[in-house]
């Protein structure tokens, strides 16, 4: 997917990217890595870069759940996040991590859908 022309990025101190800010209205909008909304309301652009800055890319690497069409979900993990699409295993029991397994692969679009669940915290 081509970015939006008022996306503008954002990368921590060490110049890994971590979202993007979008201006909306007289404020701006956080977006993370998977291109979903930081916070509710528009912020000031300080408070957007803190918000970016807090959640990092740590929460890319918590088990997550994707929901199927028939409403079952399944632990997942990410594996890749850019603008071209992400990419999540199944990892039922831990197999995203196990030596030689052979996980099932899902290719989601950018931003994130919302069948995918991101477990926070």
């Amino acid at each position: 997917m081509a970015l939006p022309g008022n996306w503008i990025e954002h990368r921590r101190e060490d110049g890994e990217p971590v979202g993007w800010i979008v201006p909306d209205g007289g404020g701006f909008r956080p977006r993370d890595i998977l291109g979903r909304p930081v916070g509710g309301a528009p912020v000031d652009w300080l408070e957007a870069e803190e918000l970016l800055d807090a959640r990092s890319l740590g929460f890319l690497a918590n088990r997550h759940r994707l929901r199927q069409a028939d409403g079952t979900e399944r632990p997942v993990r990410i594996s890749q996040a850019s603008t071209d699409g992400i990419v999540v295993v199944a990892d039922e029991y831990g197999a995203a991590s196990a030596v030689g397994a052979r996980a099932e692969v899902f290719h989601l679009p950018f931003p994130a859908p919302e069948e995918l669940l991101l477990n926070e915290g």
